[in-house]
């Protein structure tokens, strides 16, 4: 049998067929029993963080990454840039009638890689089948669990006149590369989506008493994170479009096809907020990991305005509005 079927969810055979072969085996570590309705984990030190997150990209594998991966990065993300150290997550994959079995087991491996990877187990999950038409390939949802140690306070009420704003690395690639996987506008390119983890990247930066907040900027993109530190904190956000990391070939389709990569999806990168005085030693940090080299310090908070600006190449102004329509469905 080479496609999904209905009765893979049935609770009979196939559906024990499809956990043990595909999901258990794959995913398989000493905290997964896929005979159990619940999973037992160890006591852990500190304070406990749990975060869940649904994925329903399109099309399912795309440059750089696929479903599977960006499940895991993306919760292992949330986890990370509020301080904690991911430990476990949870799965919850729904299938539709038809995905090709084939694809699935990639998906799964792309999965236990991406964990494995990350330094996180999956402790337990479950499975589901929706009629054809119903499920657009795979929905999966995870949930994280990780621990954060003592003395760590990552907020935006922290964030004071004159912080600096600093982003990992380039922006829009992940929404780049998704909208080129689907093939719509008759363009190829090579680039990649960014998903991967940022554990590293977040943890370079957590013993600094001037952090205030960190962020993954996913859908909305960069431009969505500086309107939520605006909103929040009732100052305004000025940023320097030179000194903001964007590939050119990303660069030159969005130029085309009418987009904007300051409101396309990173799903591999950081926005830290940080005081003025720490931000040159947090950009060296950042450097010196091959996920942060071209990191940047971006711009800064600021009581002068009351919005969030773009300070141009060619020495203008630019207000960025924030978002109202969604520029690409479906990329995370």
């Amino acid at each position: 049998m080479t496609k999904i079927t209905l009765a893979h969810g049935n609770g009979g055979r196939l559906m024990r067929r499809l956990i043990e072969d595909v999901f258990a085996k794959t995913l398989g570590n000493p905290v997964l029993d896929a005979h159990a309705d619940a999973a037992s984990l160890p006591a852990m030190q500190g304070e406990l963080m749990m975060t869940v997150d649904g994925f329903t990209v399109q099309p399912l594998e795309f440059p750089g990454g696929d479903i599977g991966s960006l499940a895991v990065h993306g919760t292992v993300n949330d986890l990370a840039v509020s301080g904690a150290r991911p430990s476990y997550l949870a799965l919850s994959a729904i299938i539709e009638e038809g995905l090709d079995l084939a694809q699935l087991e990639r998906i799964v491996s792309s999965m236990a890689r991406a964990a494995l990877d990350s330094g996180v187990q999956i402790a337990c999950g479950d499975t589901k089948v929706v009629p054809r038409g119903q499920g657009s390939g795979l929905y999966l949802t995870t949930t994280g669990i990780g621990v954060r140690r003592g003395g760590i306070h990552l907020s935006m009420d922290r964030i004071r006149h004159g912080d600096k704003l600093l982003v990992s690395g380039p922006v829009g690639d992940h929404g780049t590369a998704v909208m080129l996987a689907r093939e719509q506008f008759g363009m190829s390119g090579d680039v990649q989506s960014d998903a991967a983890s940022v554990v590293d990247l977040c943890e370079a930066l957590l013993d600094l008493s001037g952090l205030r907040f960190m962020r993954d900027p996913t859908r909305g993109g960069l431009t969505s994170v500086l309107h939520e530190i605006h909103q929040a904190t009732g100052l305004g956000v000025r940023v320097r479009q030179q000194a903001i990391p964007i590939r050119d070939p990303v660069n030159a389709l969005c130029e085309i096809l009418g987009y904007d990569p300051m409101y396309l999806a990173c799903e591999g990168r950081v926005v830290a907020v940080i005081a003025n005085e720490q931000a040159d030693e947090a950009l060296v940090r950042w450097q010196a990991l091959p996920s942060g080299s071209a990191s940047s310090i971006i711009g800064e908070t600021t009581n002068e305005v009351d919005r969030v600006i773009l300070d141009t190449a060619l020495g203008g102004e630019r207000v960025l509005e924030e978002l109202e329509d969604e520029p690409l469905p479906r990329i995370c």
